[in-house]
């Protein structure tokens, strides 16, 4: 026969019969946070787009319309609205519509990652705009024009969303800039079609390209193939160490010479004649004419005449179709100046 359980000298409730009472509240400290909260950071490099030639397969790819702009970050404050270049730089006043509303915005802290852009008359963005309405390479001139298309969300009322899945981050996204707003924060929708449907339709509007971003992937800076972009025409950034002189031409810019980056050197990689507008092209003389140099910083073999060499610290922004068979650039067309504060990146040779 079983022995009945030994009666505890300490029962847990003592007298069954007597009321069950709570202890008694203590008064909360003030100072002591009611939920654990992350630190905002004050600024956080940006997840980057790894260049492929087509778009991925797969149902974790979700894609976007590549935006063509300033990458900027948007922090939202107690103490304030700053809008930061892909370098760090507070651009805050140059942004004004865009920082005007993020203030707007329904939340006390956040982080939001996208793109300024200013489109033109078929809604396409448009990077020479964006640069002209800033007034320029180095111009102080604010943006009214400018829109964020934002696209993703790294920080939400206290909590650091980098190591959250991008589903997740986007939900977020979603609710906090629906989508089809004409304000200036816009939301970069995802769009339903397969990566070759949507490539094919971007280039036929002739826009620059398509995003493709695993759904899964955690935000993590520099560029690791979490994100990958594909292009309908190739567009990078290219020193320009020197410009043929024509009096037909405006600015009497005749050709930009190019140069990439091999190693530590730079290489020549040809010229561009088009894509200047004249008041484009005037400013871009006065600038390159204050920073002449007495020889090539390239290696050059050329026969063109009436060159003019310079130091090689302007990048512009280049479209081109493909490369020759002897590592030139063919069918480029200039599009503008990449700015320091953007982080104006040069192509890299292999």
């Amino acid at each position: 026969m079983t022995k009945p359980p030994r009666k505890s000298s300490k029962p847990l409730l003592g007298d069954i019969d007597a009321p069950i009472r709570s202890q008694a509240r203590r008064r909360r400290d003030p100072a002591q946070p009611q939920l654990l909260l992350d630190s905002m950071p004050a600024r956080l490099d940006p997840c980057l787009a790894l260049l492929k030639p087509r778009p991925p397969k797969g149902p974790q790819w979700a894609f976007e319309v590549k935006w063509d702009g300033y990458r900027v970050a948007v922090h939202i404050e107690p103490s304030g609205v700053r809008v930061l270049t892909r370098g760090g730089h507070d651009w805050t006043e140059r942004f004004p519509a865009i920082a005007a509303e993020a203030r707007r915005l329904p939340v006390s802290t956040a982080i939001l990652d996208g793109e300024a852009v200013v489109f033109d008359e078929r809604g396409r963005s448009d990077f020479g705009r964006l640069q002209q309405s800033l007034g320029g390479r180095g111009g102080k001139r604010t943006s009214r024009e400018a829109v964020l298309m934002a696209f993703d969300l790294l920080y939400f009322d206290g909590h650091d969303l980098t190591g959250t899945e991008l589903t997740s981050r986007r939900h977020l996204l979603e609710g906090l800039v629906p989508p089809g707003g004409e304000d200036a924060i816009r939301l970069s929708e995802e769009i339903d079609a397969d990566g070759d449907t949507l490539l094919r339709i971007a280039c036929e509007h002739d826009l620059e390209g398509i995003i493709a971003k695993d759904r899964n992937s955690t935000y993590r800076s520099g560029r690791l193939g979490d994100w990958l972009k594909i292009k309908c025409i190739q567009s990078d950034g290219f020193v320009i160490v020197g410009y043929q002189r024509s009096g037909a031409a405006f600015g009497n810019i005749g050709a930009l010479l190019l140069a990439a980056r091999k190693g530590a050197e730079l290489v020549y990689v040809g010229s561009v004649g088009t894509g200047f507008k004249a008041s484009q092209a005037m400013e871009l003389r006065a600038t390159m004419d204050m920073i002449k140099a007495t020889k090539p910083a390239i290696r050059y073999s050329g026969r063109r005449k009436d060159l003019v060499w310079i130091k090689p610290t302007l990048v512009a922004e280049i479209e081109y179709r493909a490369w020759t068979h002897d590592g030139k650039l063919r069918h480029a067309s200039y599009k503008g100046l990449r700015e320091v504060q953007d982080n104006a990146a040069i192509f890299e040779l292999d």
